[in-house]
Parts: C-alpha cells; sequence; structure tokens
C-alpha cells in the first residue's frame, strides 16, 4: 500500500501558489492558523468544538477512565485515567468526496 503524507509545509506551499504569495509569508500563516486551532482545542473546557465550514469539525472531549484495560504486548491489566481525546467529523463537500468510488 502506498501511502502519500502531506505536511504543514505542503500546506503552506499550496496556499502561497493559490494566493500568489511568498512561500516564507504562506509559512508563517499557515503556522499561526494551526497554532491558533490547537490553542483553542487546548483549553481548560470539557467540551470544545471548532468548526471550519466547508471542510469539518474538530472536537475535543473527555474519555472516562478505564480501570481494567489491557495492555495488548503482555496481556497485563494497566489502568488508563481519564483524559480528553479529539474527534474529527468530515463537511459534506469532503464526505461526498470520500464516498466516490476509487
Amino acid at each position: 500500500m502506498d501511502v502519500k503524507t502531506f505536511t504543514k509545509r505542503d500546506i503552506a506551499i499550496k496556499v502561497g501558489k493559490n494566493l500568489n504569495m511568498s512561500i516564507r509569508k504562506s509559512i508563517i500563516y499557515t503556522d499561526e492558523v494551526f497554532k491558533a486551532v490547537r490553542e483553542l482545542l487546548c483549553e481548560d473546557n470539557d467540551y470544545i468544538r471548532v468548526e471550519i465550514r466547508n471542510f469539518g469539525v474538530l472536537e475535543s472531549k473527555p474519555a472516562k477512565a478505564k480501570p481494567k484495560a489491557r495492555n495488548p504486548k503482555t496481556n497485563e491489566e494497566i489502568f488508563v485515567p481519564a483524559h480528553k481525546k479529539t474527534h474529527f467529523k468530515p463537511g459534506k463537500i469532503l464526505k461526498n468526496h470520500l464516498k466516490k468510488p476509487i
């Protein structure tokens, strides 16, 4: 299976080309956008929702503690404390594109 991986730099280059701006400037702007989204998701609220129209929704919500989780390697029972988890739900345009047959 061949996996194509894109980095934040690839996104910045694409943005720079789309807006006819220098790559250095677009890297700075792209970094700031991702930094802002990260800061919003890391706030102290239990439920956080970042909605990006025509793309999707990023959510941060609490996960319960798991007192009897198992380590699959050693089969040992471990305790997993309560923590926050993230979830991405694609928007309509992205979802419709991903539903197309390959």
